[in-house]
């Protein structure tokens, strides 16, 4: 199967040069809408599900392949090279950020920028970092999905999106969530909460942008601070947007830092 099947891969807008957006965990590439729109008259626009999520095959999926976010960052340089792409400006949200830095590594004449919107390397406190969460709570987090998806959604997603003024974002992401293939979901959420890749971002060699909401149960400050200062060519931008999807909650800030970047 061809990676643009297996990711439902569309592409549309103008432009000599790229722009790819790879959506977080839970979503699908629908979470761009109110992004994209603000750059697709000069850029060339690349839109893709990950497998599992949205229009993507799910009879694509491997336990192998996917064990770890390396399996998702191969689909993102598949997707290029299938598309003869070259120089792209990759925008990754939550996880994808991750994914989108791992993607980079692997393939550095395909990729020539990165934007990572709410990037963790590890959620998991660990010494003298902080990554959000002690290892018991990722652990009961992870049971609590297993045992009940559904209602894993209902009672995270609000919490994740934040802005408990404008709950129809709470309900959006819940409902995203639930659109998820659910076995699929549960693996995909044991390889982010449990994934370690802070060795990874010094080998990050095309310039970078980090992007930090202001108050991010997901992502503290702390973490976007320590991407930036662990990936050599990096800036970082702290939002006055709250909660960890700044891409639905505060578009035309998110598009104001990219604009400038870009």
């Amino acid at each position: 199967m061809s990676p643009a099947l297996r990711n439902n891969v569309r592409v549309f807008g103008s432009g000599e040069r790229v722009m790819m957006f790879a959506h977080g965990y839970g979503c699908d590439q629908t979470m761009w809408r109110y992004v994209v729109p603000h750059f697709q008259d000069r850029f060339r626009i690349v839109l893709f599900d990950h497998v599992g999520a949205g229009a993507s095959h799910i009879f694509a999926y491997s336990p192998t392949k996917y064990g770890t976010l390396d399996g998702y960052a191969q689909d993102l340089v598949e997707i290029a090279e299938e598309l003869d792409l070259s120089d792209v400006i990759l925008v990754g949200h939550s996880v994808s950020a991750m994914i989108g830095a791992l993607a980079c590594v692997k393939a550095p004449t395909r990729f020539g920028k990165l934007v990572m919107v709410g990037p963790s390397p590890r959620y998991i406190d660990d010494d003298a970092y902080r990554g959000g969460f002690s290892e018991t709570q990722i652990a009961e987090l992870l049971d609590f999905l297993s045992i009940n998806y559904q209602g894993w959604a209902v009672a995270t997603a609000p919490v994740i999106m934040g802005n408990p003024d404008r709950p129809e974002l709470g309900i959006e992401l819940t409902d995203s969530f639930c659109r998820a293939d659910p076995d699929i979901a549960k693996d995909f959420a044991r390889v982010t909460f449990m994934s370690d890749n802070r060795e990874d971002l010094p080998r990050v060699a095309v310039p970078t942008l980090v992007l930090q909401s202001s108050e991010d149960i997901i992502a503290p400050i702390e973490v976007g601070e320590y991407v930036r200062d662990h990936i050599p060519n990096s800036q970082f931008v702290l939002l006055e947007a709250t909660g960890h999807c700044p891409n639905l909650s505060a578009p035309d800030e998110v598009v104001r830092a990219i604009r400038a970047f870009v």
